[in-house]
Formats: C-alpha cells, sequence, structure tokens
C-alpha cells in the first residue's frame, strides 16, 4: 500500500506534489525481498482507528494508501484534518481497476499524485498494470475511463511524474525494465515507443523518479547495489549517464529524493548494509550529463536498521528516513552543499515501529504520514523543523486486506 502525500518528489520528481505542492517523482521487487526492508510487508494486521480522530477539525485535503490488495486492488482514502488527523472517506477504499500482489513490495512510489492534483496514479503489482483514477473535490476517487493500462513489463513497483510525463519501474523477473507513458488531460496513459530501458532479470528496481526540472530521472537498483541515472529528452526518453548503472555506496540502495530546493541533489538511502544499526543514507551531485559524484563525506550514518523511504521537507532543509528494520525515523539537517548532520531519531510507536515503510508530508510540510504496513495503519507526525512528534490520534487503520504499498497526500 502506498499513502501519497510526496507532492515534491513531484511535480517533476515522482510526481508527489499536486497543483498545491511540488510533485515528486517519484515512493520492488522480483521473487525474493532483500534483507529487513522485505520484512516491512508482513501481512498486516487490524489495528482500531482512535477514538479520539478528530471530527470537528476542518478537513484540509487527503491521504491516499495504496491497498496492494489480492484479486482486485484498491485504495484507502482519509480526509486529512487541519490538526493532522485522519478519518476514512466516504466511500472508502476505493476500486483501483487492476490487481494488488496482496503482499509487500517494498518500493518507494507506488502511488502518485499528478502535477495538477487531479489524478491518482497506482501501481497494480499484481496484474502488472497501471491505474489511474480521477481525485473529485470531496477527496472520493473513480477510475477513468480506459484508465487501466498495461505497465510495460512484470511487477510494477513504482512510479515517477513529472508535467505529463510518467516513467514506472517494473521489478518482475523476464520485465524488468522503466517504460515511459504520456498521461492525457482526461487522465489516459500513452505508452512512449522506444522508451523501454530493459534492466536485468535481478536489478530488482525499488524506486523511479524525477528531479524537480524533469531533466533527470534515477532508478534505485535494490537487487544488484546500483543507482541507474539518464537525462530526460524533450521526447521522454532517457539517455544514460556515463558509467550507468554506478555503484552504490552501500548494500540496496533503496529510497531516494532529489533536494526540492536544490535539483542537481541526489539523496539514496543504503537498507541492505549488514548488521543492526549500519544504515547509511548517500547524498550525490547529479551532474549535467547525469553523471553521479558523492557529496563531502558520503554516505552518511543512520545508526539504525534498513533505512529505506526518504523524504525531505518542502523547504529543502530536512530530511526523514523510515528505518524499516529498528522502528525509528532518522532526521537529518541539510547543509546548503547537501551534506548531512544526523539530529536523532524518532521511534513509531505501534508495535516498536518495526515494519514501517513509506512516508509523505502534507503539502504545508506541518504533517509526515508514515504507512505502517505491518499492522495496517497509518502513522500521523508533526513536524517542527527537523523533530516529530507522533500525534496521539496515530495510528489510523487501514482497510482489512490492505498490504500496502504506497502514500501520498494532497
Amino acid at each position: 500500500m502506498k499513502i501519497v502525500s510526496r507532492q515534491r518528489r513531484r511535480t517533476g520528481v515522482r510526481a508527489r506534489k499536486t497543483a498545491r505542492e511540488p510533485m515528486r517523482s517519484y515512493r520492488k521487487p522480483g521473487v525474493v525481498l532483500l534483507g529487513l526492508a522485505a520484512a516491512a510487508a508482513v501481512g498486516a494486521v487490524a489495528v482500531p482507528a482512535s477514538a479520539s480522530a478528530s471530527t470537528q477539525s476542518p478537513v484540509v485535503g487527503h491521504v491516499y494508501v495504496n491497498d496492494n490488495t489480492a484479486g482486485t486492488n484498491t485504495i484507502g482514502a482519509f480526509d486529512r484534518h487541519a490538526d493532522g488527523t485522519l478519518t476514512p472517506e466516504t466511500g472508502s477504499p476505493f476500486a483501483a481497476g487492476g490487481a494488488g500482489t496482496g503482499a509487500g513490495i517494498a518500493s518507494q512510489g507506488a502511488l502518485q499524485i499528478s502535477p495538477d492534483g487531479g489524478f491518482l496514479i497506482a501501481a497494480d503489482a499484481g496484474s502488472n498494470q497501471i491505474s489511474v483514477l480521477r481525485i473529485h473535490d470531496d477527496g472520493s476517487l473513480s477510475l477513468v475511463p480506459g484508465g487501466v493500462v498495461s505497465s510495460g513489463g512484470l511487477l510494477p513497483v513504482s512510479v515517477a511524474v513529472h508535467d505529463d510525463l510518467v516513467y514506472v519501474a517494473n521489478a518482475g523477473t523476464g520485465g524488468s525494465n522503466f517504460t515511459g507513458f504520456r498521461l492525457s488531460h482526461r487522465g489516459r496513459l500513452q505508452p512512449i515507443a522506444g522508451s523501454t530501458v530493459t534492466l536485468p532479470g535481478n536489478a530488482q528496481p525499488g524506486d523511479v523518479l524525477f528531479n524537480g526540472t524533469g531533466t533527470k530521472l534515477a532508478g534505485t537498483l535494490v537487487g544488484t547495489s546500483q543507482i541507474d541515472s539518464f537525462t530526460v529528452g524533450s521526447g521522454g526518453r532517457l539517455t544514460a549517464a556515463p558509467g550507468s548503472p554506478s555503484t552504490a555506496q552501500g548494500l540496496g540502495p533503496f529510497g531516494s529524493e532529489f533536494r526540492p530546493t536544490n535539483p542537481d541533489q541526489l539523496f539514496v538511502s543504503n537498507a541492505h548494509n549488514v548488521g543492526a544499526g549500519t544504515g547509511t543514507i548517500s547524498a550525490f551531485r547529479d551532474s549535467a550529463n547525469g553523471t553521479l559524484s558523492s557529496i563531502g563525506f558520503s554516505p552518511f550514518a543512520d545508526l539504525q536498521t534498513a533505512p529505506c523511504w526518504v523524504e525531505i521537507t518542502h523547504d529543502g532543509r530536512f530530511l526523514f528516513t523510515v528505518n524499516t528494520g529498528s522502528g525509528e525515523i532518522s532526521r537529518y539537517s541539510i547543509a546548503p552543499g547537501g551534506a548531512l548532520t544526523l539530529l536523532g531519531s524518532t521511534p513509531v510507536g505501534a508495535t516498536g515501529g518495526v515494519g514501517a515503510v513509506d512516508a509523505r508530508l502534507s503539502p504545508d510540510g506541518r504533517y509526515l504520514f508514515v504507512d505502517e504496513s505491518r499492522i495496517g495503519a497509518v502513522g500521523a507526525f508533526a513536524v517542527t523543523g527537523g523533530n516529530l512528534t507522533e500525534l496521539p490520534s496515530s495510528p489510523t487503520s487501514l482497510p482489512a486486506g490492505a498490504t500496502p504499498a504506497g502514500i501520498v497526500a494532497n
């Protein structure tokens, strides 16, 4: 399941933000999921929604999660209140159109919002499809006519969006690739001829994303511990950077995000380093031709286990990474040049936090919503600079049967 709130990755990054919020481009894998990141996708267990969830604080937006349910995939939808609390949207969950796998897919960006805020784009990993749903004014969803299309490969796990350009990462052996589409004003996806970049069968892409200007696209390859880097041509096709894919600075590069305030800085989590407390975050400078070079003393220590999902504040000053193995959210400050300073970590309260996965910020940056796939719930944290405080109402339950694979917010 995925939660949609990342529009920074977004308008050119993974389509993470909506017209109201920059979009994130935004967010894996074959038969076998590697390391502790795979543990994030343990079957969901129902958790009662907090009785204190606000019914008085005004609704200011919504949070969506890709439930990745077996058979008919669904999207869980929540009203997002001004105080950060969540309540289920009337009619939720909504049918996505394709099928989920019923098990975690361990990727970032499986759910995205179009830059104009009008559509939700979901990976249907169980049917090798991508679905487009219209977002109505009240937050409800409906599948657009002809909104379900082939992903162009097997096991789609991540989606990146910039303007009308969409790229999908397919992770299934025998059909692993990056494939491009155009999104029409009616919400239809049209494949771009010649856009497919074939990947090795063991690549296990975990994330695909655009930078903020849509001129670069990056993809993490968990299975081979590499990072693919491309420049994006006017026709939407990709040109690999010299030496791409490059060797990552740790094992299992996983979540990633371009800095919202600097499209030439890329941050990547290294989720599968061996041993407890050995996780790291890498910082790269992305040159004009797409070549990645290390920033400062990268990689930067995380002191936690399995840092997987990455989210950067809209002002570009702070980075949060969800440590799936140790149940903590690490917090960093980002220097102008891209170097990271670890500020500390905040525990995810429910069940010790182990199994927490994808995360997205609200458009105003005041709240961070975390997909807690192990217990089938969404956690909510107040954001104050580089500090996080879990709300008393957190977590809020997801629909029964959900095995969340992505989250977003508008």
